[in-house]
């Protein structure tokens, strides 16, 4: 398997059979958005295919739950910071569910670890990487001969970036470890005096006391590079000594809305919570695979279609898998097998879903060639086929409402009938026989590529 890593610009071979990944979690002031969205459920489909694969993964996501946006968004509200976060983390929680995301290990929050945020601090001064102003602790850039090498940014664009202004800097590059607050703000006691820690160290302290000062796998959106992660490198690597923190550094692309980049202010900001209100999260989940994961990608409707009749496509295969009838028929084991191994081959290429996605397509034309021929298959080659389908896609998070329907007689019957009913539009018995079907647990669905069977969730 090759993965890109973002810091050497080049696909790195993964040899270790045990993998420790960390991906930067949320700031959790607000209800996350789809670019959120779109960054986690595509490292839900990393964790599940190295799983798939045979890797011991270790899944750690940090939660930022102390930062001066929700410092602020407390302010404008009359809350307190700490019901903000609790609030916000919540709705995030619930957001993750809602999307089938469920193989982080761990999630670890700042406010939980803040004294291994303060030792880490302690640590980086003692060393000289970082000094205290009568305004917080800084890390100096200076004493970091490689800062920028993440960004590929030389000492004079770095000059570009105004970061965290302040007089009683060394450089105005210098960032903050430790901001030295008023009792009355939100808080905690530290050598340097009362305070709350800068961004960057929360995310080294957290993943440096589960993960190690070295692991495997960082993840994030693409809009991290610089400074946060930038940061996090130089942090990570003057504290322990040790280079690389990372073996892979691995990012996800912009997503854009209707070709804008989102934004409040140009009304095109949408939330997980209002997307899952118009489309399933399992047409979210296809739509994000349809793009590489590193590649920019355009939220519309236009797109979206496409991902829901894609998905009803493959819901329609199983439907019609199950109406071929059996027989001694073919052996299909080779072909599919060959199918599958350009699914892994394709995924084993840096996650390359889009690809992937074809050799699903390919597997449902194998099912739809048997169907328009007549050809019968056997049980085995059936159930093959099946289980290779709910295989493949289950790395996506998709078919998650199927379910095998034993296609009786009266299971028939009433589907005719009711198509029967629609074609001379008579819709009210149309209706009850759907209600008939709900209620012996099959979900009828009329869509482009045909009728199809879900289970009733």
């Amino acid at each position: 398997m090759k993965i890109f890593d973002t810091l050497t610009r080049e696909k790195k071979e993964v040899s270790k059979k045990k993998l420790k990944m960390f991906v930067c979690g949320p700031t959790v002031y607000d209800n996350s958005h789809l670019g959120h969205a779109r960054t986690y459920i595509a490292y839900d489909i990393i964790a599940k295919y190295l799983r798939y694969r045979g890797y011991d993964l270790s899944f750690l996501m940090n939660i930022t739950d102390v930062d001066d946006k929700i410092i602020n968004r407390a302010a404008e509200t009359k809350k307190d910071p700490k019901e903000i976060a609790v609030q916000f983390e919540k709705a995030f929680m619930e957001d993750m569910k809602a999307l089938g995301i469920g193989g982080i290990d761990k999630f670890a929050r700042a406010s939980d670890h803040m004294p291994e945020i303060i030792d880490q601090i302690q640590r980086l001064v003692k060393k000289k990487f970082a000094y205290e102003t009568k305004t917080g602790v800084y890390f100096d850039i200076t004493k970091f001969a490689e800062y920028g090498k993440l960004s590929r940014q030389n000492t004079e664009e770095l000059k570009k970036h105004r970061i965290e202004p302040d007089a009683t800097k060394k450089n105005p590059h210098d960032f903050s470890l430790w901001k030295k607050r008023d009792k009355s703000e939100l808080g905690w006691d530290s050598p340097w005096g009362f305070g709350r820690p800068g961004w960057h160290i929360e995310d080294t302290a957290i993943s440096e006391k589960y993960l190690g000062s070295q692991y495997d796998i960082h993840g994030g959106a693409i809009d991290l590079i610089f400074p946060h992660h930038e940061a996090e490198i130089a942090q990570m690597e003057s504290v322990s000594g040790k280079k690389p923190m990372v073996n892979l550094w691995t990012h996800t692309g912009f997503l854009l809305v209707n070709g804008e980049k989102m934004s409040k202010s140009l009304g095109n900001f949408i939330t997980i919570k209002e997307a899952l209100k118009k489309h399933p999260a399992e047409v979210l989940r296809l739509f994000f695979a349809m793009s590489h994961y590193r590649s920019p990608i355009d939220f519309d409707e236009n797109n979206i279609k496409q991902a829901k009749n894609t998905l009803d496509t493959i819901y329609n295969a199983l439907v019609v898998l199950e109406n071929i009838e059996k027989g001694p028929g073919e052996d299909v084991e080779s072909e599919v097998n060959r199918i599958k191994a350009a699914f892994i081959e394709h995924l084993d290429d840096d996650f390359n879903t889009p690809y992937a996605l074809s050799s699903v397509y390919e597997l449902v034309d194998l099912v739809n060639k048997y169907a328009s021929t007549g050809k019968k298959i056997s049980r085995d080659s059936k159930e093959l086929i099946e289980a290779t389908l709910l295989e493949m896609c289950g790395i996506f998070g998709a078919l998650r409402n199927y379910a095998p329907v034993k296609v009786t007689e009266e299971i028939r019957k009433l589907v005719s009938e009711r198509e029967a009913a629609r074609t001379r539009k008579d819709y009210k018995k149309a209706d009850a026989i759907r209600s008939r079907l709900e209620k012996m647990g099959i979900i009828i669905e009329d869509t482009k590529a045909g009728i199809i069977w879900k289970k009733k969730s």
